[in-house]
């Protein structure tokens, strides 16, 4: 292991109990997880979790609360790092513009970079349709916190 990889998310959640969960793929590898991303050198976590959120959503949020700090050893799945993920709870300053599906992986682009929504009841929240291990425990916390 070389380096740490700090990576921030934002936790989205309606009025209605559902959060926001980004299904992506990258050069042919398919992965679901909340919308964020990696830490820019000189960059603090909410002004990351800020532009991730401009970057992915086209959206201003406004972070609420700390949620959950990776507490296990994580490996990337992309590279040779290990990974530090910090979520925060979040909420839109506007409402956001996007094209929401209802279906996993349904892109409406072909390409080797792609991204669709969702707004997931986070009681119906399937962990096996979370890829990514420090998301898993993040979807059982919520669940735990909200159910």
């Amino acid at each position: 292991m070389s380096y740490f990889n700090v990576r921030v998310y934002g936790l989205l959640i309606n009025a209605n109990e559902e959060v926001l969960v980004s299904d992506e793929e990258e050069y042919g590898f398919r992965f679901s997880k909340f919308p964020g991303g990696g830490l820019e050198l000189g960059e603090g976590l909410i002004d990351g979790l800020k532009r991730e959120f401009m970057e992915e959503c086209n959206a201003e949020i406004e972070v609420l609360s700390h949620f959950y700090t990776t507490d296990f050893f994580e490996k990337s799945s992309f590279n040779d790092s290990q990974v530090i993920s910090v979520y925060y709870i979040v909420r839109e300053l506007v409402p956001l513009k996007l094209a929401f599906k209802t279906k996993i992986f349904d892109f409406d682009a072909e390409g080797e970079i792609l991204q669709a929504f969702r707004w997931v009841a986070i009681r119906d929240l399937d962990i096996n349709e979370i890829t990514f291990k420090t998301d898993k425990t993040v979807v059982k916390l919520l669940k735990q916190s909200y159910l």
